[in-house]
């Protein structure tokens, strides 16, 4: 897997004018635009000719391949489910904007390979499958989105403020739950198609994945490391014996006293010598 990112990273430096500006722009209008057909068709509905089957392919019709992509997801927006122009319009409007906001962070090189990804990688598994789908693409996206601006905040609705990171936990949530209702009625095609998105995203955040992981568990050991739970036992004791947990060897000032003021110990004082941060800097080494 790494060194699948690492030949990405490199593609990507070395063809920077690899991509279409503006994609997600070119995928929102198809959306609209098949739902406004299908609206207003006569002879019925024109987005079942357009949506990926693969007995239709191998029968030649291969545009099929592409026009999937273009397919309004039946309204979806995140894990809130609608019909109507309104929730199609919002729905490609917001993917729309996350997928701005990644080609501006990312690139144009580097959004188009991974959007491009999720497309080859569901054109693969639906012609082996039988189903391909860009639903669970766009929604690794926004994982994608969460990744890069974990603390952005958005208003869902226009109303609600929320931030990005928990809307992912919410999509993590949906993702979850669509494998467990798919694999609970024994469709064991659409139970694998929501882990097709999920690799083509660690794909491209694996080395974000595992550091996040690693950092997690060196927090949990230090968290419950013997020298840092003797340390909480200490500062309780301190704190119901002295009245403060802090005091400045220097000037005596504590925590109590000043608790805006920020403390630290010293690795080159022989011992657990606290100071104030108007000393820490300038004192001597107890030794």
């Amino acid at each position: 897997m790494r060194a699948i990112e690492k030949w990405l990273d490199g593609f990507c430096r070395n063809h920077p004018d690899f991509g279409l500006p503006n994609l997600m722009l070119y995928v929102a209008i198809g959306n609209v635009a098949i739902y406004l057909l299908d609206t207003f068709s006569l002879g019925g509905s024109i987005s079942s000719f357009l949506t990926f089957s693969r007995s239709a392919v191998l029968h030649g019709q291969i545009w099929r391949l592409i026009t999937f992509v273009f397919l309004p997801q039946n309204g979806d927006f995140l894990f809130f489910k609608g019909s109507g122009i309104f929730f199609v319009v919002l729905s490609a409007y917001f993917y729309y904007w996350i997928g701005r906001m990644l080609e501006r962070e990312w690139g144009m090189t580097r959004f188009t390979v991974f959007y491009l990804g999720g497309i080859f990688l569901n054109i693969i598994y639906g012609l082996v499958a039988g189903y391909a789908s860009m639903h669970y693409v766009n929604l690794s996206m926004f994982f994608a989105f969460a990744v890069l601006f974990p603390d952005m905040q958005v208003l869902l609705f226009y109303i609600l403020p929320v931030k990005v990171k928990w809307l992912a936990w919410v999509d993590a949530a949906l993702f979850a739950w669509d494998v467990i209702v798919n694999l609970l009625a024994s469709n064991i095609v659409g139970a694998l198609l929501p882990l097709v998105a999920i690799f083509n995203f660690l794909l491209f955040f694996w080395s974000d994945f595992i550091e996040a992981l690693g950092y997690r568990k060196r927090r949990f050991q230090h968290q419950h490391s013997q020298q840092t739970v003797n340390f909480k036992k200490a500062a309780k004791t301190a704190y119901q014996q002295k009245g403060y947990i802090h005091k400045c060897a220097v000037c005596g000032k504590t925590d109590t006293e000043y608790p805006d003021l920020e403390f630290r110990y010293c690795s080159k004082c022989n011992g657990y010598y606290c100071y104030c941060m108007e000393h820490i800097n300038n004192h001597e080494h107890i030794q």
